[in-house]
């Protein structure tokens, strides 16, 4: 299905849950959806956030805030809608699950989100694309459909394709880290993407940090380390400050 998007965008303060964020409330297609945005100063850099397959939730917010306190706007996307936020696995796979069948639909919503924090003022041609886990498979997702971003970047992303795509119309930077004891995403397919990089003549980068398992980053969890943590978001603050003006 082709999809052509249209936009209605609400603003509204959310000082409970955002603090000194804002709350993005927009339709795509006729579907509310509900992002976070929030600048230190205008004409920031830009950093567009895919969340993971919990959706939008405190965890997106908590990052945008901390690149924000490093100089980035940042619009935390929401793509599976207003008030969907899955706690249960079956729920999580069904709507990701829907997304992965419709790989137009979500380079829709990818560039929605893109469209919307320009109508916030956000520096859409200084920008670059970041996303954890499922929100790691979408950032890949855009950089395939040819998005002109100036860098995309994973943290333990899902890294395989979908048959009869490819990389050749990738523009920017890619910046991959994943952890070697990840049983979700494998280092088969860390090596395949590698593979196909370098056969499309991608810039790119990829990192493993030895012992960290799937969704490493995620604060509080069970699966957490912090010294891939920190050594993964020191190495994306760089990339930062190389790739962005």
């Amino acid at each position: 299905m082709k999809y052509v998007f249209t936009l209605f965008i609400m603003l509204f303060v959310s000082a409970t849950a955002y603090g000194a964020g804002t709350s993005v409330s927009y339709e795509v297609n006729g579907e509310p959806y509900e992002g976070y945005y929030i600048s230190p100063s205008p004409n920031a850099p830009l950093v567009l956030l895919v969340h993971d397959w919990d959706g939008l939730t405190d965890y997106e917010v908590k990052r945008a805030n901390m690149l924000a306190d490093m100089g980035y706007a940042v619009f935390a996307a929401d793509l599976f809608g207003a008030g969907v936020r899955p706690k249960e696995v079956k729920d999580k796979r069904q709507h990701t699950g829907e997304l992965y069948k419709d790989r137009n639909k979500m380079r829709v919503l990818l560039q929605a989100a893109l469209e919307t924090a320009k109508s916030k003022g956000a520096n859409v041609n200084n920008t670059v694309v970041m996303g954890y886990c499922f929100g790691g498979a979408a950032v890949l997702e855009f950089a395939r459909s040819g998005a002109d971003m100036k860098g995309f970047v994973t943290f333990h992303g899902g890294l395989k394709k979908p048959e009869g795509q490819d990389y050749s119309k990738t523009k920017g930077k890619l910046l991959i880290m994943h952890g070697t004891a990840d049983k979700n995403v494998t280092m088969d397919q860390f090596a395949r993407l590698a593979i196909e990089l370098e056969e499309a003549g991608v810039p790119h980068e990829m990192i493993t940090y030895g012992g960290a398992p799937h969704a490493f980053t995620v604060f509080g969890e069970q699966r957490y380390r912090k010294d891939a943590d920190q050594k993964s978001w020191k190495r994306f603050s760089e990339f930062l400050t190389e790739t962005l003006d």
